[in-house]
């Protein structure tokens, strides 16, 4: 067979594609799925729904495919860029920033890297390809939403480069249509909201509820849990410390994987007092294990490896250098010598939701404003990010590889994004096969 990229679809007969399928998910995540088979199969059931499900679930097999390909617009600076890593069109949705705005932008940084700024561009471009049949668009409007994304993202680094908007975030100011009604949604949310659905008030004091999700610790894993939190609070940057009243622990419950991407990791949910003894303003942390991002083994950046102590410094770091006044409780730690990031469950998380985005109009207004977060991520650190493994100015950087040629970019960008959502939908196929026929060893 001859070599070539395994994202153009006659790299592999069907037959040696699902055997490629397969492998990437036994190389990535066998060990995990040992560890719990049942919530492994439940992910696999979720990811055999629709074709964006599986690309949702799939990012180290996106990027076996895309580490092959030629890209133009990389060089030895745009190929060492911050990127989210696991940048789909759903990983959108809402946060309170450290200053308290409402901001709506790209959301979970678990799998943050080092990486060709690329790779995040065309895993958002593809999913809107995904996003567009699933929506029955034509072919001609599927390649007009991908290409107004595109053209947005190059439009707003551009900006970025020549020192303009500088301050941008969608906020309840600055947004309207869907993207308005999300954070309508999010700002109706409260902390008590929460800290209701989580906990139970018991002789005058709150204490996590024990259910299907959610259950007490033993009295050793609850001494190792706050071990690791005295670690943890030495990785918050001074500017971001609260009272030492905030981090008074008052209880620590383990949590079940939630989601796609948690399918099987230890999680554990740690109550806080908040800035008083008031029993509105508790705070719920999230203690998770980290683990390696999907793009890492596929980035071969020995340098970027090398910096990392480990996967929940990371991730940290990762996050504070891809968003603007990031998470102030957003810290990492170890526990019983395994890797975990901290970060704060949040009353205020609201997610964009596709399923009522259907008009063109409202589509490519949406898509538009999505292609400036992404290039809001690539541009914009948060004021304590300190990181120096990337000395130079990545919004210059990526500029310098698009100025002129946003053309150009906007037809790579839509030609990948409709070759790649056409693999993806037959990946979806083969991937629903190998899981049917028990093929996929564990599951």
């Amino acid at each position: 067979m001859a070599k070539s990229s395994p994202t153009h679809p006659t790299a592999f007969s069907a037959k040696d594609r699902q055997q490629f399928i397969i492998k990437s998910f036994t190389d990535n995540y066998s060990g995990l799925i040992a560890l719990d088979q049942n919530a492994w199969r439940g992910k696999f059931r979720k990811m055999a729904q629709t074709p964006l499900a599986f690309y949702r679930g799939s990012a180290a097999l996106f990027y076996a495919d895309v580490s092959n390909d030629k890209d133009p617009f990389l060089n030895e600076k745009t190929s060492r860029v911050w990127i989210q890593g696991d940048l789909h069109a759903e990983n959108f949705g809402t946060y309170m920033n450290g200053k308290g705005i409402l901001i709506f932008d790209v959301n979970d940084f678990d799998e943050s890297y080092v990486a060709p700024f690329n790779w995040d561009v065309k895993r958002f471009c593809a999913s809107l390809a995904l996003i567009g049949y699933q929506k029955a668009l034509s072919d001609v409007e599927i390649r007009e939403v991908v290409a107004h994304g595109a053209r947005s993202y190059a439009r707003q680094v551009a900006r970025f480069a020549n020192g303009e908007d500088k301050s941008f975030a969608l906020t309840l100011e600055k947004t309207k249509g869907a993207l308005l009604q999300v954070l309508y949604k999010a700002r109706m949310l409260t902390r008590v909201g929460l800290l209701d659905a989580e906990t139970d008030i018991k002789e005058g004091d709150r204490n996590f509820k024990n259910n299907k999700n959610i259950s007490p610790v033993d009295d050793t894993t609850r001494k190792k849990v706050e071990a690791a939190l005295e670690e943890y609070y030495n990785t918050i940057p001074n500017k971001k410390r609260r009272s030492k009243i905030t981090y008074q622990i008052k209880d620590i419950a383990l949590r079940r994987g939630l989601g796609i991407g948690s399918a099987g990791l230890k999680i554990y949910s740690i109550l806080l007092e908040g800035e008083t003894q008031a029993l509105e303003n508790d705070i719920i942390l999230s203690m998770k294990v980290a683990q390696p991002s999907a793009s890492e083994k596929y980035a071969k950046d020995k340098e970027a490896k090398a910096y990392f102590v480990n996967e929940g410094h990371r991730t940290a770091v990762s996050q504070r250098a891809l968003q603007a006044n990031a998470d102030p409780f957003l810290g990492y730690t170890t526990l019983d010598g395994i890797s975990m990031f901290v970060t704060e469950i949040s009353p205020y998380t609201a997610d964009l939701n596709w399923d009522d985005i259907n008009d063109m109009d409202d589509i490519m207004e949406v898509v538009e404003n999505l292609g400036k977060c992404v290039a809001k991520i690539h541009c914009c650190s948060d004021d304590d990010s300190d990181q120096t493994l990337i000395n130079y100015s990545i919004e210059e950087a990526i500029n310098a590889v698009l100025d002129g040629k946003e053309a150009e970019y906007v037809q790579y960008m839509t030609n990948f994004s409709e070759k790649y959502a056409q693999r993806v939908r037959d990946d979806h196929r083969l991937f629903v096969d190998a899981f049917r026929n028990h093929l996929i060893a564990g599951v």
